[in-house]
């Protein structure tokens, strides 16, 4: 099918009590392990760039490469722009085709990131594509951020309502990378969060987080969880091993099925995780402080 917008997608996760996972597309055999396992567990998903992706492969090039995996797809899968650092870069996705967009002024005075959100959804608005923003900063690695406070649940409530934007990407204790001590969810701020802004929120910095924590987040208003540290480790682990124990093989398709194959495996636990036993999850308790 087409590639979809995330609106209706994550629209339909925050009223249904469950989450679509969203995962990198750093080439074609993660692209491809990423909707062989969402066709297998009958998910949505959303396949994401950051703008350190585009500079290394080319905007043409992924764009080119989703819309083809989602046309012979038999599930919903939506291209999206993960942490995009200008509106120039939005743009240039828009125009390649791109049915998701973030723009990220997390690192900008409060003043200057809902000036630079709405010049951005009133780009991709005139085209139909929804708008994912941060608000507090998420700490970690990810190109181009830094570690920075939590989000403000009274703050939100103001970014929302003056930009419109259709997705919240929130700062509560999350991070990108590989964690390094004990994961601390604020969770109580979360559910504030979700309580004050009603839109759809969304979780970065999953990989690593446990089942229950992510089950825990998604009941307080989460609807898209990103994960990708654990499907880079996963390619890079057997690849190092496949070439380890045939070291004179040199046919990269030989090569690269196993890689492609773990990262398959990863994608389809973490879909198993956050879309399992939802159906208690009722949609009036979004985003309430006192669920387990």
């Amino acid at each position: 099918m087409p590639l979809t917008t995330t609106k209706e997608m994550l629209l339909q996760a925050y009223r249904g009590g469950y989450a679509v996972p969203a995962f990198p597309a750093h080439h074609l055999e993660i692209v491809k392990a990423v909707v062989n396992a969402a066709e297998e567990m009958g998910s949505p998903v959303i396949l994401q760039t950051t703008p350190a992706t585009i500079d290394h492969v080319g905007v043409e090039y992924l764009a080119s490469m989703v819309r083809v995996a989602a046309e012979q797809a038999t599930v919903p899968v939506a291209l999206h722009l993960d942490h995009g650092n200008s509106f120039d870069t939005v743009a240039r996705c828009l125009g390649a085709g791109y049915t998701s967009v973030m723009i990220d002024g997390s690192r900008l005075p409060f003043e200057e990131n809902v000036a630079l959100t709405e010049k951005v959804m009133e780009l991709a608005h005139a085209v139909g594509v929804p708008v994912e923003a941060e608000l507090g900063t998420i700490g970690g690695t990810e190109e181009g951020t830094n570690t920075g406070g939590y989000t403000d649940p009274a703050t939100a409530e103001t970014f929302v309502r003056r930009t419109g934007v259709n997705f919240l990407a929130p700062a509560f204790g999350t991070a990108h990378g590989v964690y390094r001590g004990e994961i601390r969810l604020d969770l109580k701020r979360l559910a504030s969060i979700s309580q004050r802004t009603g839109i759809p929120l969304v979780m970065h910095g999953a990989s690593g987080v446990p089942q229950e924590d992510l089950r825990r987040c998604i009941r307080r208003g989460i609807s898209k969880i990103n994960f990708s540290t654990e499907l880079k480790k996963a390619f890079a682990e057997e690849l190092r091993s496949f070439l380890t124990e045939h070291p004179g093989e040199s046919d990269p398709r030989k090569i690269l099925r196993s890689a492609r194959e773990a990262v398959k495996k990863v994608a389809m636990e973490k879909i198993a995780w956050i879309r399992e036993d939802t159906s208690r999850i009722s949609t009036r308790n979004r985003g309430k402080g006192d669920l387990s």
